[in-house]
């Protein structure tokens, strides 16, 4: 057994979700980050199955490291040197488009050495749908002998093991026409020690893939496709035992739109068993459309199933601009019908709004704002830049126009300007950017929320922890919550390479005064918003409190939500247009 033993040969594998660069230049990464790569997952439980098969001969064995830059300082020149003792594959992945030039960054060291190295994701394969030709920064990889892959890796990744472990990889892995089924195939599953890296100690699954929507700025529909594929509800329930057997029972359903999951009421139905019927603490966040409300039960079963937030494409409350996106499910005039819904189910609300479609101006994307925050009952709003991402329908024609499109693909990261806009210049597009967060986010509307909160009987200690962590993220750290975490953390030479290397007599100093000051500012806020919050608790009257976001919809009043035509976007008087009046 011993000489068997010894004879036996490695083969390393090591996973990495890259970060990206800041506006100085420094990786964003944390000592907990807020949100897990479901890639990341997703391929460690096919190079897992891998493993168990043994695809690389009975003789090898896979030795498996998954990494998230996020929340792990990557070093190159360190995995050059262990891969410079046995054969192995660094595989990049899950690789978006802002997150491209880091990953060229990593693997660059590594190619120098000679490691293999692969990179796919959303910017790979939503090139090779969209364009006609390989843009220069995928064919600049190519010439440096790193593999690209595009598509998914179910039934597929075998291959690219096994073609690494012969020294012999391709330089396109190209499987976009070819999209697999997701039934029986290997689930996706992290290790508890790298999940508990995360703020909530929350780990990823895709329930299915595909969008069967056009909206003009998705790239879903074009590197996942528009046909519902799904995982049967049976694997699901095997991710969730699986999670929880290590200690995990937060889950993250990375659907880009659950609700158009043909399969969602039977897995709401498994999951209500599991909770009710086998009493288990098991918790999700979903993403879905603004139409989910109309699917009989679906939000009343996400509320028994477990669903405590819920991600919702707002995008705009104008008819006009939603349109011209494509994206003719959104009825504003049901908005606040369906967000009350998730509300009673005891659902935190999410929204994304999109700022830049051709007809926003600076007034009437403020006027929106202050709309939404009086009218909608939404918790938190995250407010994106309209952003042309390779792989999406918007990109695919200003190309071919040969329009601007910022080369920088580091700025693609839905909070900075990369393309122009029909009457707003770069600045006033990128400064309205930030004042429609800092609007949102004011201090007024913070304890508005959490009045509200405490009426609908949801966890106001909870929504003040997330409305703080919004708050900060962007206030303090000038990164978009999603991108955010707890103690940031920089190393010094780890900087893009168009910025010097800082001297350590000015980058440490300035790195500690500046956690010190952030915290600092954090715990005033904590302390202010915690005073509040225990007001509301001794408050008789905190569960009684309403206002106009609160008030039901009724069938008379509901086609006169949001009537706002293109006409009185543009010519609106300071007094708004108000839902229900």
């Amino acid at each position: 057994m011993g000489a068997v033993a010894g004879a036996r040969k490695r083969f390393s594998l090591i996973l990495i979700k890259p970060s990206h660069y800041d506006d100085d230049g420094y990786v964003i990464q944390w000592l907990r980050s807020a949100i897990p790569s479901n890639t990341l997952a997703v391929i460690n439980g096919l190079a897992l199955d891998c493993k168990e098969r043994r695809v690389l001969g009975d003789d090898i064995d896979i030795v498996i490291t998954a990494l998230d830059e996020t929340n792990t300082h990557i070093k190159p020149r360190k995995i050059a040197q262990l891969l410079g003792k046995e054969p192995g594959l660094v595989a990049l992945i899950g690789v978006q488009s802002n997150q491209f030039p880091r990953a060229m960054d990593i693997a660059r060291p590594l190619r120098a050495a000679g490691v293999q190295v692969c990179i796919g994701g959303f910017h790979v394969s939503g090139c090779l749908s969209m364009l006609p030709e390989l843009p220069a920064e995928l064919k600049d990889a190519m010439d440096l002998g790193i593999s690209l892959f595009a598509g998914e890796a179910e039934g597929r990744f075998e291959e690219v093991l096994v073609d690494a472990s012969q020294g012999k990889m391709k330089p396109l892995y190209n499987y976009m026409a070819d999209l697999p089924s997701l039934e029986g195939v290997p689930m996706p599953i992290l290790p508890a020690t790298r999940v508990k890296r995360t703020g909530g100690k929350i780990t990823t699954f895709d329930a299915g893939r595909g969008c069967p929507f056009l909206c003009s700025f998705c790239t879903i529909i074009n590197v996942q496709g528009r046909k519902s594929r799904r995982r049967s509800v049976d694997d699901i329930e095997q991710i969730i035992r699986r999670n929880l057997v290590q200690g995990i029972n937060r889950f993250f359903i990375t659907d880009d739109n659950f609700a158009r999951n043909t399969d969602w009421e039977i897995v709401f139905d498994r999951l209500i068993a599991m909770r009710e019927g086998e009493r288990l603490n098991i918790k999700f966040v979903i993403q879905v459309d603004t139409m989910c409300h109309r699917l009989p039960h679906f939000i009343e079963k996400a509320g028994r199933a477990g669903v405590a937030r819920v991600f919702i494409g707002l995008e705009s409350i104008n008819p006009d601009a939603l349109l011209g996106a494509r994206k003719k499910q959104n009825k504003v005039a049901e908005y606040r019908k369906m967000l009350l819904e998730w509300k009673t189910a005891g659902v935190t609300v999410f929204a994304g709004y999109i700022i830049g479609f051709p007809s926003d101006t600076p007034e009437s994307v403020m006027r929106d704002i202050q709309t939404i925050q009086r009218e909608l009952p939404i918790d938190l709003l995250e407010p994106h830049c309209l952003t042309p991402l390779p792989g999406s329908e918007d990109h695919q024609k200003l190309h071919k126009a040969g329009a601007y499109l910022d080369p920088d693909l580091n700025k693609y990261d839905l909070e900075h300007v990369t393309a122009a806009h029909s009457t707003m210049t770069a600045e006033q597009w990128q400064k309205l950017y930030h004042d429609a967060w800092t609007a949102y986010y004011s201090p007024e509307h913070l304890e508005t929320v959490m009045r509200r909160s405490v009426a609908t009987n949801s966890n106001a200690g909870n929504m003040t922890f997330l409305l703080l962590w919004y708050y900060t993220c962007v206030a303090l750290e000038k990164i978009d919550p999603l991108e955010g975490g707890y103690l940031r953390r920089k190393y010094r030479k780890d900087r893009r390479p168009t910025f010097p290397i800082e001297s350590p007599f000015v980058f440490y100093p300035r790195y500690v005064a500046d956690l010190l000051k952030k915290h600092f500012t954090l715990a005033l806020l904590v302390w202010k918003y915690g005073k509040f919050r225990r007001q509301l608790k001794r408050d008789p009257n905190a569960r009684n409190y309403t206002d106009l976001a609160l008030t039901p919809v009724t069938e008379d009043d509901s086609e006169e939500l949001f009537v706002t035509s293109a006409h009185q976007h543009a010519h609106a008087k300071p007094a708004l247009v108000t839902l229900g009046k």
